[in-house]
């Protein structure tokens, strides 16, 4: 199993026109989020989820190298935000900030920011290292191309679906909504979406929290093994 997982999100965005809120797209999407049928489980085969890197598990962030339009407390809250949002599903966490020079708690995963260290994506995950890297020349390039897009909605995104690897799901989902989706498999393979109408009415459909989907696949990698 390859530890290095990748969100390939940059055509995607540079060509999102922005967020359309329309009314009954709105809904039909809201309810896509909330709402997960054993159907809707599925994925694209490409990793065996299991149970997460640690319970309780730590995110210790260090702003060092962030993009300028960028707080501490932005990035932090969005770590925040991610970390509550996926422990729903039974694993513990706890995010905290790193000062300049402090070391890393034992057993962390260090989050940071690399344009090495994401190797040419957004966002990288390595459980091997334990790290969760992004890229700041990838937000660098979408504030230029796309200067009014909302890129604080890509950051959560990004940090919700590279976190999503260190609470135990490695396999991508096949459901567009999903926050650990992707959208093509590059070789003909298309997301599954209620209405794929809904995919061009949204700059981007994928959702920047996890789904209920996303919680219940999370559930079931850590279910402790029977005795």
């Amino acid at each position: 199993m390859r530890d290095l997982r990748r969100l390939p999100l940059l055509g995607l965005l540079l060509a999102a026109s922005g967020l359309c809120w329309a009314g009954p797209d709105l809904a039909l999407r809201e309810q896509e989020i909330q709402q997960c049928r054993p159907e809707d489980i599925v994925t694209w085969g490409d990793g065996q989820d299991r149970p997460a890197l640690a319970s309780p598990l730590l995110l210790a962030y260090s702003h060092a190298g962030a993009p300028a339009w960028f707080t501490p407390a932005q990035v932090l809250a969005t770590l925040e935000r991610a970390a509550q949002s996926w422990s729903r599903c039974g694993v513990a966490s706890r995010v905290s900030l790193l000062q300049p020079g402090q070391a890393l708690p034992p057993g962390g995963v260090f989050v940071q920011w690399s344009e090495i260290g994401s190797a040419g994506n957004f966002g990288l995950a390595n459980l091997s290292r334990r790290s969760l890297v992004m890229n700041p020349a990838m937000f660098a390039l979408l504030r230029e191309r796309k200067p009014n897009y909302p890129a604080e909605q890509t950051l959560q995104m990004v940090v919700s679906h590279e976190m999503g690897h260190f609470f135990g799901l490695m396999a991508h989902s096949r459901r567009c909504i999903d926050v650990t989706s992707y959208y093509s498999d590059g070789k003909g393979g298309e997301c599954q979406v209620a209405d794929r109408a809904l995919l061009k009415a949204f700059g981007e459909y994928r959702s920047v929290l996890p789904t209920a989907c996303d919680i219940e696949r999370c559930r079931r990698a850590n279910i402790p093994p029977h005795p």
